[in-house]
C-alpha cells in the first residue's frame, strides 16, 4: 500500500473520531486525535496542559497576524517570540503534522491537518457531519445529556471548531472545497466509510 496520509475534519457528534480510530486500526496505522498533543508536548517540552488549554479555540486572525511580521508559517524565526502562546503551540502542532506525514501512513484527526498538508500528494482530506437530529441523538447518549443540553454542547464545540479553523487557515471551516470528500455520517454505517474512504485512498494514489 502507498502512503496515503488520511486527514478527517468533523462536526461535532458525527463520530469522526471513531470512524478515524476504525480505519487507522482496519490499516494498521498510526492514529492521531489528543495522541498528536501529546507527541507534541513529548517533542517540545511543554507541558501537555497548555496544548490541551489551546486546542481548537477561538481567536482573530493568525495569518494577518503572520503577515505583519517577517514570520514564515510553519518555521521558527526571532519573531516566534512576539507570538501568542497558543499561536507557537500551533506551528508546534503543525511541524508534528508534518513529522507525521514523512514518517508513513496515518490518520490525523482535526488540527487543520487538511490546510498543513494541503500540498501533500499523500494526503486524503476528508470532512464528516451529519444532521443535527443525528448528531443530537449521539452527543444525548454519549454523554447522558438531556436533548437541549447536547443541542447546546453542539453548537459550542461547532463554533470553537470553526473560529479556530479559520483563524489559523482563513478558509471556511467545512467548506466542501477544501476537502477531497465530504460526507453524511448518517447515511452509512461507520464498517461503509470506512471501507469507502480506503478505497478512495487507493484510487487517489494510483
Amino acid at each position: 500500500m502507498k502512503k496515503t496520509i488520511y486527514l478527517i475534519g468533523r462536526q461535532f457528534g458525527s463520530g469522526g473520531r471513531k470512524i478515524g480510530e476504525a480505519l487507522a486500526k482496519k490499516l494498521e496505522i498510526p492514529f492521531y486525535d489528543k495522541e498528536l498533543i501529546e507527541r507534541a508536548s513529548k517533542e517540545s517540552g511543554i507541558i501537555q496542559d497548555l496544548f490541551e488549554r489551546a486546542d481548537e479555540t477561538h481567536r482573530q486572525s493568525f495569518l494577518y497576524t503572520l503577515a505583519m511580521g517577517s514570520f514564515a508559517f510553519g518555521s521558527y524565526s526571532a519573531t516566534l517570540a512576539d507570538m501568542s502562546l497558543d499561536d507557537k503551540l500551533f506551528l508546534i502542532q503543525s511541524n508534528v503534522i508534518r513529522k507525521v506525514a514523512e514518517e508513513g501512513s496515518a490518520v490525523i484527526v482535526g488540527r487543520c491537518a487538511d490546510y498543513v498538508l494541503k500540498e501533500d500528494k499523500s494526503a486524503v482530506s476528508v470532512f464528516l457531519h451529519a444532521p443535527i437530529e443525528k448528531r443530537i441523538e449521539r452527543i444525548s447518549k454519549l454523554y447522558q445529556l438531556e436533548p437541549r443540553k447536547a443541542k447546546e454542547l453542539i453548537s459550542k464545540t461547532d463554533k470553537r471548531r470553526s473560529g479556530y479553523y479559520q483563524y489559523y487557515t482563513s478558509q471556511k471551516w467545512g467548506a466542501a472545497e477544501n476537502f477531497h470528500l465530504s460526507l453524511d455520517t448518517s447515511t452509512l454505517s461507520k464498517e461503509e466509510i470506512v471501507d469507502l474512504l480506503i478505497q478512495y485512498g487507493e484510487l487517489k494514489s494510483r
